[in-house]
């Protein structure tokens, strides 16, 4: 199996938390893979260490067998990122953020036209392309960022929660794109904590919590004999068991 990524022994702590507890991981490459967990599980902290964002306090990170901290032009020129809490040029049209990406990336000018307008064409942006970014709505926001991650032809491609307060037409539009993407032999890692949306697009996937890696591999080997994703993510993360109602004997029924 080819990696897209390999992580080896990865630490960050934040003062006394610890974040991520020496990970190990090995992400396949030409797969849509999956980085699943609950809220505060250290996804976005892995992604960020990950794609040169956040610098790890110990730890090996390679992206096509390039190191992430010893050749960062090498990696960073091979895959695209759209961060969580994502910030844009919002004082420049959609059209204009594409462009100075584009060149920012060292594309000739005419090159990085002809793939703004394809990708501002497919994402459903042409109307918009124009428009300040400061004007875009969130899910315009999410796809002109999407578009910037793209407008390279990046090896690998990391989303933190793509999806997250994106309408359901801004989804689906996000999912082809992604799909296509992959079918052509190129790697998404994307994070959510929404198990329906990594059961329905995921072919591999890596389990996180509390810092640590608790399952990976292939969808239908995280699932083992599990009903669905969600009942065996729920048990990984030692949530199963748990009556969440057990103590609110008191709720409902009105004000007394």
């Amino acid at each position: 199996m080819t990696s897209a990524v390999r992580v080896e022994g990865l630490w960050k702590r934040f003062g006394q938390q610890i974040a991520v507890a020496g990970i190990d991981l090995e992400l396949p490459a030409g797969k849509f893979i999956g980085l699943v967990g609950p809220n505060g599980a250290g996804k976005t902290t892995t992604l960020s260490m990950v794609t040169g964002l956040l610098r790890p306090d110990q730890g090996i990170v390679e992206v096509g067998g390039h190191d992430v901290w010893r050749d960062p032009v090498a990696v960073k020129a091979r895959i695209g990122v759209l961060p969580e809490g994502l910030r844009l040029f919002e004082r420049l049209s959609g059209r204009e953020l594409l462009g100075y990406s584009g060149r920012l990336r060292g594309l000739p000018g005419a090159e990085v036209d002809k793939r703004a307008s394809q990708l501002l064409d497919v994402l459903d942006l042409a109307g918009a392309q124009h428009k300040l970014v400061v004007d875009y709505s969130t899910g315009m926001r999410k796809k002109i960022g999407l578009a910037a991650a793209l407008l390279h032809n990046p090896e690998v491609l990391f989303l933190d929660e793509p999806f997250e307060g994106v309408d359901p037409v801004s989804a689906q539009t996000i999912r082809r794109v992604l799909e296509r993407y992959t079918a052509s032999g190129a790697t998404v890692v994307f994070s959510s904590h929404v198990m329906e949306l990594v059961e329905s697009l995921c072919d591999w996937v890596a389990v996180m919590a509390a810092g640590r890696i608790r399952a990976h591999g292939t969808l239908a080997e995280v699932r083992g004999d599990a009903p669905s994703l969600q009942e065996a993510f729920l048990e990984l993360v030692g949530a199963g068991g748990r009556d969440a109602g057990s103590d609110l004997d008191w709720l409902g029924g009105g004000a007394r």
